[in-house]
């Protein structure tokens, strides 16, 4: 209603200034009409009908008509429209799948005598006892050297831990050697009669109703990524016409309220853009009980039983329709095959250290995976994503309980595919690793920190294997696989307790008076003798275990002439010296964290679940401080003891020392992708995968490149998904559409909503905290009044708190 006029008095007339800033202000709301009206799914026409309605009943004499605007469009019922999205799962079917019992009690498990006339199982166990004996008779013989060049030749008893840790680290080396010997002498060969891979007379045929669940499991992940992920994957399914055989799961622990909208609204956009409706469905656990098994287990129960296979991803998995194919058609003609495991390459991979261990995993992952296959065949390990499973018989039988006692050791199992892999097995379902298939890729950590932090979450998850062990009905090579995963951690520990012990002898030596005749009564005094070509021998034949099969996977490359794959015959010789130099100065670095992590853990220290750096983020100079700053003062503090008190020794052990004082800047520099790109332009560190790009990768990397470029709605900054799902209609209906409407609560909950409603309007969404942003996203009708309620926020408020932008 325009104001009153009082009688007598002409109505004066707006000045020209009033009537452009009123011209201005019906503009900005026309502008915030149409901001809102585009985020909903009208037609253009109904649209503007609309828009124009409400701004022609505005009064002319408002200071703001934006707020009156939306209230009035509010007012006609216009809001988020939720009927527009689709359910992001489907309807559930559930199944139990209850813990496994793992006590403790050793029980050998006995095999059937069908399993036992196997032709594989007799040969596994032939090819494991002549490994035992190899690695027994080598360990054996440097053992004895290492004695032989000692002072006292392994009398004392600092002298006798000495050796005996010497022991168990040789035979860790010598395990690594004849695992890559195997390796390449299958690929030399170039038929393995075991391979999973090969036909067989009694395959069973290929049915065509199975149908195959890809799950990504995703916590606090970078969803331009994992979405350009699944698109290339979905786009490569399509292409061999087999879509209809899958289904695509994206499983969400996160636990951050911003990240947890980013993601619906991340899956909305693939889902419309690949009108793929009935194919990628979202699901988000309000707990992450038991992480990534827990959520994998969770997708069991409530659809597994949809499902004959189900292969498990990560965040940053590709895998080609090809592959995923040839990997269904193997599991259909072995039906006795629980786990086929297949083989990652790394790939996308920027930074300097990135693409060291990219190049490394590429070049000698297929030689040793290769071997582990040769000497483990049907009994692999399962190695936690890029991988096909048998749904049925991993309900029943690969459930998951908890240690008892508290964690680290006890709770739940952390690394819980070795264990998966032991329990498939033991309940007569074999395990393989399909080491000759492609087509299936990776992304690993970028920079040392990324690595360190992983490897702390894999540590504490390989030393709980500790107590699993004995595991009643755990065959012997799911044993044997628990402890190399304990000795990929433990080693460190040991080599630090050897280095400490070789300082201490060194110590002791310095400041021990020579002794000439011993206790017995002799004529003739006993002369220290030192002969150095026991020494050098023994330093000679650790350096072949180490060295050598780099050395042959090279000659292999080049005799199948796959060196142009490598960047060339001249450029992989240098790129393998450039890696063998970069992990020779890592090294030291990775054995002072890994000890840390190993002693830290046996100690009862917790390590919490972080989300993976996948990003090519450099290391800054402040992180590389606090990370490395206390073993560079713990080795120069040592290097520097010895160098006062045994010169001799302290330029033998000065490789050790010297890149753990210097781990600072190397840190800095590895991480750097200025310096992987330089590498790639040269020539050096490349891979098949980038010389000959397969169409999956360019895909990828071309989803991602859009997905990033892709205009955020209402201009409300990337990572601020609490706001995006208040302010943007389309978002909020989205998300009100998941939650399945309103539910009947306490009014003391409600109340303490409608507090946390009045804290976002008057100090903005920052002012939240998770939780409190976790209640609203909760609760259908808090979330749609706080955002009616925004929207008739005055123009400046909307803009600053908000980060809308309407004009």
């Amino acid at each position: 209603m325009p104001p009153s006029v009082a009688p007598n008095q002409p109505h004066t007339p707006p000045t020209p200034a009033a009537a452009g800033n009123g011209s201005r202000e019906k503009e900005a709301a026309g502008a915030r009409l149409m901001s809102y009206l585009r985020r909903l799914p009208l037609a253009e026409s109904e649209r503007l009908e609309r828009a124009l309605r409400v701004v022609r009943a505005m009064h002319p004499d408002e200071d703001e008509p934006g707020p009156a605007a939306m209230q009035e469009l509010f007012e006609e019922g216009v809001g988020p429209a939720t009927e527009s999205w689709p359910c992001a799962q489907p309807p559930i079917s559930r199944l139990s799948m209850a813990p496994e019992r793992c006590n403790n009690r050793p029980w050998l498990a006995r095999m059937p005598r069908k399993r036992m006339k196997q032709r594989w199982v007799k040969a596994s166990r032939h090819r494991r006892v002549a490994l035992t004996l190899l690695i027994t008779g080598l360990t054996a013989v440097a053992a004895w050297r290492m004695a032989t060049v000692l002072p006292h030749q392994g009398s004392t008893y600092l002298e006798m831990v000495l050796i005996g840790v010497f022991a168990i680290l040789f035979a860790w080396i010598s395990l690594g050697f004849w695992t890559a010997i195997a390796g390449l002498g299958v690929l030399i060969r170039g038929t393995d009669r075991f391979a999973i891979t090969r036909p067989r007379p009694t395959d069973n045929p290929v049915r065509d109703d199975v149908r195959t669940a890809l799950v990504f499991p995703v916590y606090n992940e970078d969803m331009n990524l994992v979405c350009a992920g699944i698109e290339a994957v979905y786009r490569s399914i399509e292409r061999t016409g087999r879509l209809a055989s899958y289904d695509i799961y994206l499983l969400s622990d996160t636990q951050n309220p911003d990240a947890w909208v980013e993601e619906e609204a991340a899956w909305a956009r693939l889902v419309r853009q690949l009108d793929a409706e009935d194919r990628i469905f979202y699901r988000r656990r309000r707990t992450n009980i038991k992480k990534k098994s827990g959520n994998v287990a969770d997708f069991c129960r409530r659809w597994g039983k949809n499902y004959t296979y189900m292969t498990v991803m990560d965040a940053d998995s590709v895998m080609s329709g090809e592959t995923l194919n040839r990997m269904v058609e193997l599991m259909e003609r072995k039906r006795n095959v629980g786990i086929l495991q297949s083989l990652p390459a790394g790939v996308n991979q920027h930074t300097f250290l990135g693409r060291v261990q990219q190049f490394a995993a590429r070049l000698y992952g297929p030689v040793f995976t290769a071997g582990l296959h040769y000497w483990l065949l049907g009994d692999a390990p399962y190695w936690g994503h890029n991988a096909f499973i048998r749904v049925r018989p991993f309900i029943r039988h690969c459930g998951l309980g908890r240690l008892s006692g508290r964690p680290p050791m006890g709770g739940d199992i952390i690394s819980h595919d070795f264990v998966e892999s032991a329990l498939m097995r033991r309940a007569g379902y074999e395990v393989w690793l399909a080491y000759d298939l492609p087509g299936s890729y990776e992304k690993g950590p970028p920079n040392l920190l990324s690595e360190m932090t992983r490897d702390r979450r894999w540590c504490k998850g390989n030393l709980q294997h500790l107590r699993l062990v004995f595991t009643r009905g755990i065959f012997s090579a799911h044993r044997a696989l628990f402890l190399n995963g304990i000795m990929a951690y433990g080693s460190a520990l040991l080599w630090f307790l050897f280095l400490a012990v070789s300082s201490a002898e060194a110590i002791v030596e310095a400041f021990t008076e020579p002794s000439y005749f011993s206790n017995a009564k002799s004529l003739f005094p006993q002369w220290p003798s030192w002969e150095p070509w026991w020494a050098l021998s023994l330093l000679a034949t650790t350096g072949v275990l180490l060295f050598m099969p780099k050395i042959l996977v090279f000659m292999l490359v080049v005799i199948k002439g796959r060196s142009k794959g490598f960047g060339g015959f001249f450029r992989l010789p240098i790129s393998i010296f450039i890696e063998v130099l970069t992990s020779t100065l890592l090294a030291p670095t990775r054995m002072l964290f890994h000890s840390k992590f190993v002693f830290a853990t046996l100690l009862g220290f917790e390590t919490h679940w972080l989300s993976q750096q996948r990003e090519d983020a450099p290391t800054t100079w402040g992180e590389a401080v606090r990370s490395h700053l206390g073993g560079t003062i713990l080795a120069a503090l040592w290097g520097f003891a010895l160098f006062l008190l045994n010169r001799e020794f302290f330029w033998w052990v000065s490789p050790i020392f010297m890149p753990i004082v210097l781990s600072i800047p190397i840190s800095v520099w590895t991480s750097k992708p200025s310096l992987g790109r330089a590498m790639y332009r040269m020539g050096f560190l490349r891979t098949p995968e980038e010389v000959d790009p397969p169409r999956e990768l360019v895909e990828t990397a071309e989803a991602y490149e859009r997905n990033v470029a892709a205009r955020r709605p209402l201009s409300i900054p990337n990572g601020r998904g609490f706001a995006l799902a208040v302010v943007d209609p389309a978002t909020c209906g989205l998300h009100l559409r998941q939650l399945n409407g309103s539910k009947q609560l306490n009014p003391s909950v409600c109340a303490e909503r409608d507090e946390f409603v009045a804290k976002a309007l008057e100090n903005g969404p920052e002012s939240l905290t998770p939780f409190q942003k976790k209640a609203l996203l909760y609760d259908p009708r808090a979330l749609s009044d706080l955002h009616r309620q925004v929207w008739t926020l005055p123009r400046d408020l909307l803009a600053k708190r908000w980060g809308v932008v309407t004009e």
